[in-house]
């Protein structure tokens, strides 16, 4: 108790030095972005997003996530040990909590801690998100890149962890009443990777980012009417109430997460070959994936007291 009291003045300056490093990445990335014609010499992104991913910016502002991860989000993350110490995988995660992902940068957090900034580790997120100058800076040094398949076949070439939502916009918006449900809307184009790759997939599953916020439903027809699909890759305009606007849509214009409690397993590899033989098929290996993960989940939920607090 002595030891962790006494480490706390330490811990606290680490984070604190990490919320500056993040604050002048902000600021650097959104000078870059504006400043068009080059006044300022600012440092822009490398053209190819794999490449963005910054082992010194994340060793440096860890102990502001990791702080962000025990105390705002309380965070419990179990089963790390079964990822593979090296190598291609696939990971696989629910999605949560609209553009506001708790679940994300707790698992980020936890994953670089046990691994190092210098394993090779990428996560999958909507073009949107890469929109907006500044904001932007403090994924993508994290590993973060537009989803695409040319990206994660790319990134599973360079020998990376990748995470992926399949999921998407339909999931991370789904009503917060539907906490407990894996949503990926039959997207099954990580079963497809995993098999051409031959490499393991690690299903992760979290719980709680869906009570960040009360999301009110999808949205969808407005979003057919309005064309967003085929103008932002769109399927939902969904309504989001939280601080500090208080009604917010597509978490827009600004929404900050409330500290509900974080919860994520990670559970055993699944080799797609081994479970299903030589001829596997792929809707087979999206309902097998899905399934071991919705029963992952559906314990989580029973066994915790009381939603957000629990």
């Amino acid at each position: 108790m002595a030891t962790d009291l006494a480490r706390l003045p330490t811990a606290g300056l680490s984070a604190a030095r990490g919320v500056a490093r993040m604050l002048g990445a902000f600021s650097e990335d959104a000078v870059a972005a504006f400043d068009v014609i080059g006044l300022t010499n600012a440092p822009r992104p490398p053209r190819d997003p794999l490449d963005a991913r910054d082992p010194g910016y994340i060793r440096d502002t860890l102990p502001s996530l990791r702080a962000l991860s025990s105390i705002y989000f309380r965070a419990d993350v179990s089963g790390l040990d079964r990822i593979p110490e090296s190598g291609p995988v696939l990971l696989v995660g629910n999605h949560s909590g609209g553009l506001v992902i708790a679940d994300t940068f707790v698992f980020s957090q936890a994953f670089y801690d046990r691994f190092g900034p210098d394993r090779p580790f990428h996560q999958l997120a909507h073009d949107l998100v890469f929109k907006f100058p500044g904001l932007r800076t403090l994924v993508q040094r994290y590993g973060t890149v537009p989803a695409s398949p040319d990206n994660m076949r790319r990134a599973l070439d360079r020998d990376a962890a990748l995470l992926v939502y399949p999921g998407g916009d339909e999931e991370t918006f789904r009503p917060s009443w539907e906490t407990s449900k894996i949503d990926f809307a039959g997207r099954a184009g990580f079963a497809r990777l995993a098999l051409e790759r031959r490499v393991p997939i690690v299903p992760i599953v979290a719980l709680g980012g869906q009570e960040t916020a009360l999301f009110l439903g999808r949205g969808r027809g407005l979003a057919r009417a309005l064309s967003l699909d085929r103008l932002l890759r769109l399927k939902v305009v969904p309504p989001v109430l939280g601080p500090p606007f208080g009604v917010t849509v597509l978490d827009f214009p600004m929404r900050f997460a409330l500290p509900a409690k974080i919860r994520i397993r990670v559970m055993p590899p699944i080799d797609l070959r081994d479970e299903l033989g030589p001829r596997s098929d792929i809707d087979e290996g999206y309902r097998l994936v899905t399934s071991r993960m919705q029963r992952t989940l559906t314990r989580l939920a029973s066994q915790r007291p009381v939603p957000v607090v629990g």
